[in-house]
């Protein structure tokens, strides 16, 4: 099927959708959607073409998940799943490279790099902040 078609039939009705009061436009949580939102463009289940940035299980680095394009029938050749471990300005820039240089998605290499970034900015050690006391004694 088209992916209009699969849009229009899970559009309001899926099992991904969170609907909140006073919120006009429904999140989404399913996978390879970097935005959360529910929007035709973002959705990661309807497209041939999707990418994904998830966080890696042992917490160091993240990892881009993306469809191939001709596995569409076969779910378990279907998605390729990358890591990157190497320093949060080489990983990113590797990302970029990775989805401008196939021409993969590029309408979605901004919104997954802040999926990208926001990440390695959880994964950062929180800084131990001086007592204020103890700072103004030394003055």
């Amino acid at each position: 099927m088209s992916s209009h078609l699969n849009w229009m039939i899970i559009r309001n009705n899926n099992a991904f959708l969170v609907k909140k009061r006073n919120i006009k436009k429904p999140f989404s949580k399913e996978p390879n959607n970097v935005t959360n939102l529910n929007a035709f463009r973002y959705n990661g289940l309807i497209h041939k073409k999707a990418i994904g940035v998830v966080e890696n299980p042992d917490r160091k680095g993240f990892s881009v998940v993306y469809k191939k394009a001709k596995a569409t029938n076969k779910p378990a050749k279907n998605l390729i799943r990358r890591p990157f471990k190497a320093g949060a300005r080489r990983s990113l820039h590797k990302v970029k490279r990775l989805i401008r240089a196939n021409n993969y998605r590029t309408d979605l290499a901004k919104a997954s790099l802040r999926r990208a970034s926001a990440i390695l900015r959880s994964q950062r050690k929180i800084k131990a902040k001086k007592p204020a006391a103890a700072a103004a004694k030394v003055d």
